[in-house]
């Protein structure tokens, strides 16, 4: 084994105490039987409430390859990835969700697929393609998670047929790049993403996986979370348009809507945190 860092494996997790054993338990074994390379699983714990702390603390007092990160008050799935992705310092930096809908084998197939493309900069798996398969998936998530797709394709020409898949893998030296222009802290994250990396120069590339989705959701609330991913999306742009002088006025205009209709702090949450970590 190399002493250098290769993969770090970054899992937001938001009150995961009844899923985060699972998933921690499937990635350590298939390392342990597949990769022989040196690694990290950094956990960015966001807001938990729950007892994900005192879990993943527990798997890290048994392996020298489990952190985390533990930031008190939620700051939405992008602003923990974000944070994750500042911690970080694997050569290829990827993440996952908590509930394990993307599998270890899963993952391991995006990274290899990474690792056969010099050329490529982020790998991405993919619900929506021919090879692909999903089940579990509900027809009200299925229809929500297409027209997003289709609308961001639209708005920003990305031609990537599943944007939201929560399964992806980034070159460290793109992702020092556009790690500070990483803005949007709720799901629509996945965007911001995609779209810098584009405008950097950097290649995607599609990977078709077998998906399971979790009958436990974190999405709760799937109405008031696609229009925080729209209003997150038109924003970012607006940003990357040539009317972006007019983001603050729409950004101070709308932020009171935009709370009233969320209900969350995750924004503000962010601000505070970003502040604390600069003093």
């Amino acid at each position: 084994m190399t002493d250098k860092l290769e993969l770090s494996i970054i899992i937001p997790a938001y009150n995961e105490e009844t899923r985060i054993s699972k998933t921690l338990d499937e990635y350590l074994n298939y390392i342990k039987a597949n990769f022989k390379g040196n690694f990290q699983i950094l956990i960015v714990l966001n807001g938990c409430k729950d007892d994900t702390l005192k879990i993943v603390k527990k798997y890290q007092s048994s392996s020298k390859k489990i952190d985390y990160i533990d930031i008190p008050d939620a700051i939405g799935k992008g602003g923990a990835l974000t944070e994750g992705f500042k911690k970080a310092t694997g050569n290829i930096i990827g993440f996952t969700d908590a509930d394990g809908s993307t599998s270890a084998e899963m993952f391991f197939k995006i990274y290899h697929e990474l690792l056969k493309n010099p050329d490529i900069d982020c790998a991405i798996g993919s619900r929506n393609l021919p090879e692909s398969v999903v089940s579990g998936r509900t027809s009200s998530r299925k229809i929500m998670t297409s027209g997003f797709n289709f609308g961001v394709n639209f708005l920003f020409g990305l031609n990537i047929n599943d944007t939201q898949c929560g399964a992806k893998l980034v070159r460290k030296s793109i992702l020092k790049k556009i790690v500070n222009n990483l803005s949007i802290a709720n799901m629509a994250f996945d965007v911001n993403l995609l779209v810098d990396i584009k405008r950097n120069g950097g290649k995607i590339l599609e990977v078709p996986i077998h998906w399971e989705d979790s009958e436990d959701s974190s999405i709760k609330k799937p109405i008031t979370t696609s229009i925080a991913m729209a209003l997150s999306t038109i924003r970012l742009r607006l940003i990357y348009s040539p009317f972006k002088f007019l983001y603050p006025i729409l950004n101070f205009v709308s932020r009171p809507f935009y709370q009233l209709i969320i209900n969350n702090n995750q924004n503000r949450n962010y601000d505070n945190w970003k502040k604390q970590q600069s003093n």
